[in-house]
């Protein structure tokens, strides 16, 4: 069997799609090679459908300029296929009035005022992922809007976040979605506020140095109000016609609409839409959807089938992001854990930065959410922390919670640790230990809106996030802002937390404590040592191996009181040294460790 290494599939330029808009004219091209006439129709002329028609060009594109489009004018494509006509919106349109509306001549020309925002190093960052339409709602019966977002952007500047990832925000059918069914890929969603709103984001985002990671989805379309369906009339096999695959490899569990990878125009469009997040909208990373449904017929699951066009697709967008813009992040949202999708394309991998990590987040949701401490096994934790890809630390997104993971049948952690009482004490006190976790293991963390005070409610697309939580539970947000600013370095003395190294140095299955080093081995070296305890047992004096000569400080206790009243009432001091030896070191550090409690000390 061929490997994507042994194809070469070429994109062809086309040479500018769409609308473009020039001082005094409007050039408009279209892909349509089964359309026999393709005319535009619009406020322009009326919206008469034959005053405007469009000269075919080689490759199946057709073009032609109009004076009279201006931007701001509604319009359409009217194309002709032997007997039949159907008015379509057009394919690299950034702007709809709805998804199933009217395409918007758009220049895309914003003032960005010197914007050169670069993305901090990829072991600094902290991301967060939320919903533009769930986030922050004023009027709990509209949706959330970008300016609701802005509005909320120094709260998470001071919470220590340095990069945001959003939900998907192309236009999607109706107002109310998770974002997962885009309709328009280069439109972006009205009811958020339209290009003007997402550019507004970006640019006050990027004031406050902090970056936006935009999600993306190219394993399916729609699939409703999707007008590149049959887009020109032609299709087989009752399918999606030119932009979708018309066999059997059309079929995603999300609809019968996966583009047709092995179409260089379809991969052009691919292309130039993660393009435009980049450079149009300056966004500073992609996270790509479900890219095991690019790369797999059926996901990956079982004896499944290579979709090489697939893999070369992803391949040669990454690699040309790498060559034009390597301070950019793009992550896979994959969740088969393979080195080939962080491995480097001159070795044989597709070239994402990173992949969200299944072998994080399932053992330790398991951990957390285990009811009985002696099911509670640490060298599933233990390998969770110390997992790798493309043997590098940073090629994986850790997190606990995320869109996928709190809804679906799936609760926020606190609920899942204690269903119906996710503010109890024993929840709180679980629930913490994974934010220690996400915080302080090797990988890019990130949280999900809400974490950071232990949100339990489930993600619904038509709920608003519960800030009276925030209110209610500031001692724990608090908290996680101590954890993110540790992790960052703006608390100072943490670079072993952005270091490649950990180095597991207590492990005691029976009393469900274990340690760990993180250690950065550059010119500065300040290794963290972090503290578990994952049983309901305090412990006094609990001794732990450290090396001679070294005097490690409590920087973070995650059961003060000053967190919160009901976390533990055993006092925690730090730490003493004694002269005894200890997990194999000449030396042991004795603390007082509350039940389920996490202390981090660093030199």
């Amino acid at each position: 069997m061929r490997n994507a290494e042994q194809i070469k599939l070429t994109i062809v330029p086309s040479p500018g799609m769409g609308s473009i808009v020039e001082d005094t004219h409007t050039t408009f091209r279209v892909w349509a090679p089964h359309a026999d006439e393709v005319y535009v129709i619009g406020d322009f002329n009326d919206w008469n459908e034959y005053s405007f028609p469009l000269e075919k060009e080689e490759n199946g594109y057709w073009a032609g300029t109009s004076e009279l489009a201006k931007e701001g004018h509604q319009y359409k494509y009217h194309i002709k296929n032997g007997k039949d006509s159907f008015h379509r919106n057009d394919p690299y349109a950034f702007e709809v009035t709805n998804s199933d509306g009217n395409s918007i001549i758009r220049k895309m020309e914003f003032d960005w005022e010197d914007d050169n925002y670069t993305l901090p190093a990829w072991n600094s960052l902290v991301i967060y992922e939320l919903h533009v339409g769930t986030f922050f709602r004023k009027d709990p019966e509209q949706v959330g809007t970008f300016e609701e977002v802005i509005e909320k952007l120094p709260y998470l500047k001071d919470l220590g976040i340095n990069c945001i990832e959003l939900l998907p925000v192309a236009e999607f059918a109706g107002g109310i979605s998770w974002g997962y069914n885009p309709a328009h890929l280069f439109a972006i969603e009205q009811d958020y506020g339209g290009p003007q709103g997402l550019f507004r984001l970006v640019k006050e985002a990027h004031k406050l140095g902090i970056g936006i990671i935009m999600d993306v989805v190219y394993n399916h379309l729609g699939p409703s109000d999707v007008d590149l369906w049959q887009f020109d009339g032609w299709s087989e096999n009752d399918k999606g016609g030119i932009y979708f695959y018309n066999d059997h490899r059309s079929e995603t569990p999300w609809g019968d609409t996966r583009p047709d990878y092995g179409r260089p125009e379809v991969r052009q469009y691919l292309r130039d839409n993660a393009l435009m997040w980049l450079e149009k909208y300056h966004c500073d990373g992609l996270r790509m959807d479900a890219t095991s449904y690019i790369r797999y017929e059926g996901g990956g699951l079982g004896f499944d089938t290579e979709i090489l066009e697939g893999i070369i697709l992803m391949r040669d967008i990454n690699s040309e992001i790498r060559s034009k813009y390597p301070n950019v992040l793009t992550i896979a949202e994959d969740l088969k854990g393979d080195d080939i999708m962080t491995n480097n394309p001159e070795h044989s991998g597709i070239g994402y930065g990173t992949q969200w990590d299944m072998k994080f987040v399932h053992p330790v949701r398991e951990a957390l959410i285990t009811t009985h401490d002696d099911d509670r096994n640490l060298d599933s934790i233990v390998e969770a922390i110390t997992y790798r890809y493309s043997d590098d630390a940073f090629c994986r997104v850790i997190y606990t919670e995320s869109h996928d993971e709190v809804a679906n049948g799936k609760a926020r952690v606190p609920e899942e640790i204690h269903p119906g009482d996710a503010e109890s004490a024993f929840a709180k006190k679980r629930a913490i230990l994974g934010l220690v976790l996400v915080t302080t293991s090797p990988g890019i963390p990130m949280i999900f809106q809400g974490q950071e005070f232990l949100e339990d409610e489930y993600f619904k697309d038509h709920e608003g996030l519960d800030w009276g939580k925030f209110e209610k539970l500031q001692g724990i947000h608090r908290l996680t802002t101590d954890l993110i600013k540790l992790r960052t370095g703006e608390y100072g003395m943490t670079e072993g937390l952005r270091g490649q190294e950990t180095q597991i140095v207590h492990q005691n299955q029976e009393t469900k404590v274990m340690a760990y080093k993180r250690i950065n081995h550059g010119e500065n070296h300040e290794p963290v040592l972090v503290v578990l305890n994952f049983g309901h047992q305090d412990y006094e004096n609990y001794g732990i191996g450290i090396d001679e000569g070294i005097h490690w400080k409590l920087r973070f206790n995650s059961t003060w009181k000053g967190y919160d009243e009901d976390l533990s009432d055993l006092e925690v001091t730090g730490m003493i040294k004694e002269a005894i030896e200890t997990d194999n070191n000449s030396w042991t550090g004795k603390i007082n460790l509350p039940a389920y409690g996490a202390q981090i000390y660093t030199l």
